[in-house]
């Protein structure tokens, strides 16, 4: 990385933890862009360069959590279906506590879910990976991402995700641990997951080469 990058990329980090601290100080909703600007000393359009969206200033992990499913599936390994490598990604996610899947504290939990326009943000990001999934299965089967089955299989398989998204900040406000909660989600996604299996245990399997 270039000192060019590096600087733009620690620009970007003071931006959002500055605007984290004053989310989880104050609530989202009475944080204003140039407050995050006057505390990061930055000009207001700087912080807007970064973050064209103030809720984005708050789920900073927009990108990761939109591709995360869709990159899983096309990495998957020769004879691993779409819902058996996104089950194996979740799993692993859980083990390491990963904020993408709703790891956090009880502070950030609370700031989410008792702001309407970042439970709204929320919806929406779960709509672009379910897209962003859509286009991968739809890619790979050599099909529209128009047609109903694809899509009804992304829906399926994006659906767990975002139940078991919402039970992971529900357990983190009623004050269950990182262990707690990565327990209680395995057992969820492992039940989740084999509710699927019937369908899509055979759909979308990587051909062996």
């Amino acid at each position: 990385m270039g000192l060019r990058e590096l600087k733009k990329q620690q620009t970007r980090q003071a931006i959002s933890h500055q605007a984290t601290r004053l989310f989880l100080r104050h609530g989202f909703d009475r944080v204003t862009i140039a407050d995050v600007a006057a505390a990061a000393q930055v000009a207001k359009m700087t912080v807007t360069n970064y973050f064209p969206r103030k809720e984005d200033l708050a789920l900073d992990l927009h990108e990761e959590f939109v591709a995360q499913p869709a990159r899983t599936v096309a990495g998957r390994a020769p004879g691993e279906s779409a819902l058996a490598a996104l089950r194996r990604a979740f799993l692993d996610a859980v083990a390491r506590h990963d904020a993408v899947i709703g790891f956090s504290g009880p502070g950030f939990a609370r700031m989410i879910t008792e702001s309407p326009a970042l439970v709204a943000r929320l919806r929406e990001f779960h709509e672009e990976r379910e897209h962003a999934l859509t286009a991968v299965l739809a890619e790979e089967a050599g099909t529209s991402a128009d047609d109903v089955l694809t899509r009804v299989a992304s829906a399926q398989l994006i659906g767990v995700h975002r139940v078991l998204f919402e039970e992971t900040l529900r357990r983190t406000l009623t004050g269950e641990d990182h262990d707690e909660i990565a327990a209680a989600l395995t057992e969820s996604a492992g039940n989740a997951f084999d509710l699927l299996e019937p369908s899509l245990g055979g759909y979308a399997v990587r051909p062996e080469s």
